[in-house]
Parts: C-alpha cells; structure tokens; sequence
C-alpha cells in the first residue's frame, strides 16, 4: 500500500472517461450479438459505440474543455473571425497538405490495399470529402478561441507556403501525425475481426470447457482493448483535452516501436523474433489436466484483462509514441508499464517456449531466447518512452512517487536490494 502521507499525483484522466466508454461497447455488443450482426461495420459501429459515452463524460461530467491544457481561454469572448483568418487559413493549409502527403503514403505503401487494410482505406476514403469540408469551420471556431493560434499547426502551414516557420514546431506536427497517420489505419483495420471475434462465439460453446471460457474472455479483452484504442486516435482534439502534447523525439523511439507492427513487425510467424518454431499453445500442453487448464486460463485471462484495463484508463488519450497527459490512475498505480507488462508475461505463460513438440532441445533454447529478445524490445519501447515523458515535470513527480509506492517496483527493489528511492531524496542530490 502507499503511504497516505505521500500521495499518488493526480491522473490526467478520470476513471468515469474509461467506464463510461466499456458501458458503450457492452450494450453494443449485446445488440449486435442479438441480431448476429457481425461485419466490418458492425465493428467500426462497436468504436462509435464506444467513443460516444466517453466523449459525453468528458465533457458533461469531467469538463476537460474547461482544462488549461486545452490552450482554450472560454472565459474571454471569441474573436472576430476576421483577424484569425489569415492564420486559420494558413493552418487549414497545412492540414490539407498533411492529409495529402498521408494519402500519397498509403497509395505508395501497398499492403494498405490488401487484407484488413483495405477496410481502413475505404473508411478514410468516404471520410475524406467530411472531414475537409469541416476542417473549415472547424479551424476558424477553435481559433477564435485558442489563446495562441499560432501553434505547430500554423507553423507547418507557414512551412507547406514558404512562409518562415519554427522548424521546431514543423517536426513536432510532423511526428504527431505520422503517429496518427500510421495507427489509426492499423487500429481500424484489426477492429473488425477483434468485434467478430466476440460477437461470433455461441455461449454453450464458451462454457463448455475452461479453455473454451479462457479464450473467449481473452476475445473479449482484446476486442476492448483495440476498440478503446482505436477511439484513443480519432478523438486527437484540443477542445476534448485530447490533442497530442509532443510526439516522441527520440529515434529509438521510433524503431522500438514501429518493429512491434506490421508491415516491419519482427515477432510475427516467420519473423526473426518468431518465438513459436516446434512448439504449441498452452491448450495443447495442458490437454486432459482441467484443474491445470482452470488455473492457467485463469492467469491469462487475468493478464489480458490488465492489458486491456490499461487501454481503458486512458480514456480517450491512448496513442503511442505520444504525450497526452500524465495517467496515474488505474493499473498505473502498480507500474509505469502495466501493458507491456501483461502483455509479456502472457506470452511466456501462452506459448510456454521452453515445451517443444518435438523434445528438440535446439527449439526450446532458440524460443526462449527469441521471446527474451521480444521482452528487452518492450524493456527498450518503455525507455524510450521514459526518456521522451521525462521532459514533463508531472511525470518525473509520477516517476518518483512509483519509485517509493509502486509495488512492481518496489518488488524488483526486493528481489535486488536496492532500497526505494525516499520522498526527497532527489531534491536533496540537486
């Protein structure tokens, strides 16, 4: 437990955001389940299902457009839309040429007009006309509003005209939407056979056997978790306190992550950090042991559920590779990474690398190195991302506190015997 006299920061997202989204999700999944609605839009309708109620809460009940962070003054009357035109216009600009230049990505890059992609594609597709008719308005209203319209948007817009721009401000709208640009279409395109997977199981069959019920639970974390996600990247906007701070400056950001998503993923079947070569999934190891099935599909389902809870406490913030507000609610009170966390631990316990199929002992030490190798990918993901959030006081005080609080930690402090860093103890060093 924590100490009472050394609180935990305060999160930059409610725990209500997350509830209210799963409440969403659920009700639609119950309908859709109901009337065997299946498809790729029934899975796009779970993500509106699911982004709606969090949106409400966010500003019906936590009021996150009322937050300094916003760079929204509502208190001050708008300006009149004739002296922020020109600088609407300038960023409308560059939005425009942004999209462009992700449009020209996505018709370079084949694999985005083959298998689940092409949901993705036909979705921006029909979108596009909407969403450039209404960046017009859109621009002109928030501007009216922004304390200082003249943000990286206005900067890249200056750069797209040939204006003089701050290059600083160039690269961090840049990144921002290569984030966008690059996940948004990965999420969508896995939405709809992680929606299909839940709303296609029969109930009989889900409990008919543990490893049965293990897996649909599993199904259904994972459905949670890309839908969540997925709303985490649409709903990037500074009226909804959602916008993207900074994207990650770091290079081996970069990389770490980019490795652990198609098309460059290396942990997928064939791939060099394939861990799974002669060996079988904890079903086929734990056939005809049903207490061993009921504890081990217990496990896993508690560790996806973990993964998926930590989707779920960002609310309408998840993205990678992004700074959008400092969470500490949640299963972050346990550990600064409770997903990559569960999500490691699950594939050791899932694919069980040291059993082989074929008692080749060259295929144990080969798994269970790759799987090592997949795990120090994750570790490095996690310091590229402490180093890009470090550059934020709130999350250096978060920092600290889960030094001294955190039972993750705390509990490798143990096992170490390194004593936790006391309250203070930094201040004092400086």
């Amino acid at each position: 437990m924590s100490d009472p006299a050394d609180p935990c920061p305060k999160s930059a997202v409610s725990h209500g955001v997350g509830l209210a989204g799963l409440a969403g999700l659920g009700l639609w999944t119950l309908v859709a389940r109901h009337y065997g609605m299946d498809g790729p839009n029934a899975g796009f309708a779970a993500v509106v299902a699911c982004g709606v109620p969090m949106l409400l809460w966010s500003l019906l009940v936590d009021k996150v457009h009322r937050n300094a962070s916003t760079g929204i003054d509502w208190n001050a009357p708008p300006r009149p839309w004739r002296t922020v035109l020109d600088v609407s216009l300038v960023k409308i600009a560059g939005l425009w040429a942004t999209w462009l230049a992700i449009a020209v990505f996505y018709c370079i890059a084949r694999w985005y007009w083959s298998g689940d992609y092409r949901f993705s594609m036909n979705l921006f597709m029909g979108a596009a006309p909407w969403l450039v008719a209404a960046s017009v308005p859109y621009m002109i209203w928030l501007d009216r509003r922004l304390i200082e319209p003249r943000d990286a948007s206005y900067a890249f817009g200056q750069w797209v005209i040939g204006g003089k721009a701050d290059r600083t401000e160039v690269a961090h709208h840049a990144r921002a939407w290569a984030v966008k640009g690059f996940f948004l279409a990965f999420m969508l395109s896995i939405v709809p056979g992680n929606f299909a997977g839940v709303v296609a199981w029969r109930v009989e069959d889900a409990f008919s056997h543990p490893v049965a019920l293990a897996s649909f639970l599993i199904a259904i974390m994972f459905m949670i978790d890309v839908c969540m996600a997925t709303v985490g990247y649409m709903l990037t906007m500074k009226p909804l306190d959602s916008h993207i701070r900074t994207a990650n400056p770091l290079l081996a950001g970069w990389v770490a992550a980019l490795i652990c998503y198609p098309p460059f993923v290396l942990m997928g079947n064939g791939g060099p950090l394939d861990y799974h070569a002669g060996g079988a999934e904890w079903d086929v190891w734990t056939q005809g042991h049903g207490v061993l099935q009921w504890l081990l599909g217990g496990w896993l389902v508690l560790l996806t559920g973990i993964y998926a809870w930590a989707t779920v406490a960002f609310g309408l913030r998840f993205s990678n590779l992004t700074h959008r507000g400092i969470l500490t609610h949640g299963p972050y009170r346990w550990t600064r990474h409770p997903a990559y966390l569960s999500k490691n631990l699950f594939w050791w316990f899932s694919a069980l690398p040291f059993l082989s199929l074929s008692g080749s002992l060259t295929d144990m030490v080969r798994n269970c190195a790759l799987l090592g190798m997949t795990n120090a990918v994750y570790y490095w993901r996690a310091r590229t991302e402490e180093a890009h959030l470090g550059t934020d006081a709130d999350y250096r005080a978060y920092s600290e506190w889960m030094e001294r609080n955190g039972v993750v930690p705390r509990f490798f402090a143990w096992i170490t015997g390194r004593k936790p860093r006391q309250k203070g103890a930094v201040q004092a060093a400086e």
